[in-house]
C-alpha cells in the first residue's frame, strides 16, 4: 500500500477544517477520500502534530492570571477582547478555534481506532499497533477533556449524572446525531479511553509530541483531579512519578535568558511529558498586549528563580517571556512538576500532610536559590492545602490548567475567588459560579446539530 501523501492526509479531515459554513459535527464526508488502511499511514496521520498537538486558549485569556487595557483589546481582536471581559456574546457569530481543533482530533483518532480494527494480517497486534492504538485513545481523550474545561458546567461530583457534557464522538460517521449526554458520561469516557492507553503506550516515545503511557497516566491525574477523586488521582500521578519523576534544577539555567528553557521538541526538557503549544499565543506571548497581575508576581519571593525565568520587566509592565518551550509557543502539554502538585495536593486532601509537603518541597528545592532554600511545614491539613495550593498558581501560570482550578476550586468557599477587570474605568466581576465559567457553544453547532446550548 503506498503511504498516504501529507496532502491526502489533510483531505482526510478537510471535512472538519475547511468550511466554517456549516456545522463541525454535522458535516459530511468526501467518499471519494483516501483512507489509510496501514500502520505507516496511521501514524503519518497522528503525527500531523499542526493539528494534534493544539490545546485551546481561550480558557487561558480570562484568567485572573493576566491584564490588558482598552489598546490591548482592541488590538486582540473581538473574540479575545469579549473572553477576556466574561462577555454573553463570545464569538460573535465568528467560528471558533477552540471547538473545532478539538473535535478535528477526535475524528483523526476515531479514523486511526476504526482502521485498525479493520486491520488484518502480521501487522495486527504488533508494538506498532498497540502504541497507535493507546495514542488515539489518549489524544481523544485529552480533546474531550479540554471541550469539557470549556464547553460544559465544571464537574460537580453531586450533580454531574444530572449535567449536560458534551457530545461525545466516538466514530467516523456523521450521520449518527449529536447530542450532549451528560457531565458524567463525559469524564466517564475520557477516564475509559485514558486507563486504557495507559496499558497500550510505551515509556517514551522518539519525540514529545507523540504520547507515552507517563503522559497518559498524568492526564488520567488531572482528569481525577478534576473530578475530585482525590485518591485515584494520588494513585495515577505516584504511577506517573515511578515512570518520570525528572525535575529541572533551575538554579542550573540562565536566569538573564530571554528564553532560559531548553527546547521541549524534540527532547530537550526533562519535565515534559507531552508537547502541546496553544492554538493562538499572538495575545498571550506579545508584551504589548498582555501583562501578568501584579498580585501574583509579587507572590513570588525574591529568592524564587522563577520570577526571572518567567517573566521580565518590559516599558514599566511585568510579562510573561515564557517556559517549558523554549520558544515563543505558550506551553499547555503535561509535565512532572505539575504532577507533583497534583499528588500533593491529593495527599493534603487525603490527611497525609507529611507526604503532601515531601512533593511540595521536592518541587522548591529546584525553583529556589539553593542557599536560600527552606523546606515549608503545615501544622494541620488547611495550611498544607494553602501551601500547595499558592504554589500550584505560581509554577502552573500560563499553563492552561488555572481556569479549570477556579471552576474546581471555587466550589469551595475557602478558596473561591471573585475575577475582576478594569477596563476605561469600567469594572468587569465574575463571581464564583457563575453561568460564565462555561462558555457558549459556537452559533453554528446550535444551528446545524441542535444540540443544547449553555446558559449564560
Amino acid at each position: 500500500m503506498k503511504v498516504l501523501s501529507h496532502f491526502s492526509l489533510l483531505c482526510l479531515v478537510c471535512i472538519s477544517t475547511s468550511s466554517c459554513q456549516k456545522a463541525f459535527l454535522e458535516k459530511k464526508p468526501n467518499q471519494a477520500l483516501t483512507v489509510p488502511t496501514t500502520l505507516t499511514d496511521l501514524r503519518t496521520l497522528l503525527d500531523n502534530n499542526d493539528d494534534l498537538n493544539q490545546a485551546p486558549y481561550l480558557t487561558t485569556t480570562c484568567t485572573d492570571d493576566i491584564y490588558t487595557t482598552k489598546d490591548g483589546l482592541l488590538a486582540a481582536g473581538s473574540i479575545v477582547s469579549n473572553s477576556y471581559l466574561w462577555e454573553k456574546d463570545v464569538y460573535e457569530g465568528q467560528p471558533q478555534a477552540d471547538w473545532n481543533r478539538p473535535y478535528q482530533q477526535v475524528f483523526y483518532a476515531n479514523v486511526v481506532l476504526e482502521g485498525l480494527e479493520k486491520l488484518t494480517g502480521p501487522d495486527k497486534g504488533t508494538a506498532e499497533f498497540l502504541n497507535l492504538q493507546g495514542s488515539a485513545l489518549f489524544i481523544r481523550a485529552l480533546a474531550f477533556y479540554h471541550l469539557a474545561q470549556e464547553f460544559a458546567l465544571p464537574f460537580d461530583p453531586a450533580t454531574a449524572s444530572l449535567t449536560p457534557g458534551i457530545p461525545l464522538r466516538l466514530a467516523t460517521d456523521v450521520n449518527v446525531r449529536s447530542k450532549r449526554g451528560t457531565l458524567l458520561q463525559t469524564y466517564t469516557q475520557i477516564v475509559k479511553d485514558l486507563e486504557a492507553a495507559k496499558d497500550l503506550l510505551p515509556l517514551s516515545a522518539a519525540f514529545k509530541t507523540r504520547p507515552t503511557k507517563p503522559a497518559a497516566l498524568a492526564l488520567l491525574a488531572r482528569v481525577l483531579q478534576t473530578m475530585q477523586i482525590y485518591d485515584q488521582a494520588a494513585e495515577a500521578a505516584t504511577k506517573c512519578l515511578k515512570s518520570n519523576g525528572s525535575l529541572i534544577d533551575y538554579n542550573t539555567l540562565d536566569v538573564s535568558a530571554y528564553r532560559a528553557f531548553p527546547r521541549a521538541i524534540p527532547n530537550g526538557n526533562v519535565e515534559v511529558l507531552y508537547f502541546t503549544p496553544l492554538i493562538n499565543v499572538d495575545f498571550l506571548d506579545f508584551p504589548t498586549l498582555t501583562a501578568i497581575d501584579s498580585t501574583l508576581y509579587r507572590s513570588y519571593d525574591e529568592h524564587d528563580l522563577r520570577k526571572t525565568l518567567f517573566f521580565r520587566q518590559w516599558d514599566g509592565y511585568v510579562t510573561f517571556k515564557g517556559n517549558y518551550s523554549g520558544n515563543a509557543a505558550v506551553f499547555g502539554g503535561l509535565a512532572t512538576d505539575e504532577v507533583y502538585l497534583i499528588r500533593a495536593e491529593c495527599y493534603a486532601r487525603m490527611g497525609n500532610i507529611t507526604l503532601a509537603m515531601k512533593d511540595l518541597n521536592e518541587l522548591l528545592k529546584n525553583r529556589i536559590i539553593k542557599t536560600a532554600f527552606s523546606p515549608l511545614k503545615a501544622a494541620n491539613v488547611e495550611e498544607a492545602l494553602m501551601l500547595i495550593l499558592a504554589e500550584r498558581r505560581k509554577e502552573l501560570v500560563f499553563r492552561n490548567t488555572r481556569w479549570t482550578d477556579l471552576r474546581r476550586l471555587n466550589q469551595d468557599s475557602r478558596f473561591a475567588v471573585t475575577l475582576l477587570r478594569h477596563i476605561d474605568g469600567q469594572e468587569y466581576r465574575l463571581p464564583p459560579g457563575d453561568r460564565r465559567y462555561t462558555f457558549p457553544i459556537p452559533d453554528d453547532e446550535i444551528r446545524n446539530s441542535g444540540i443544547e446550548q449553555n446558559p449564560r
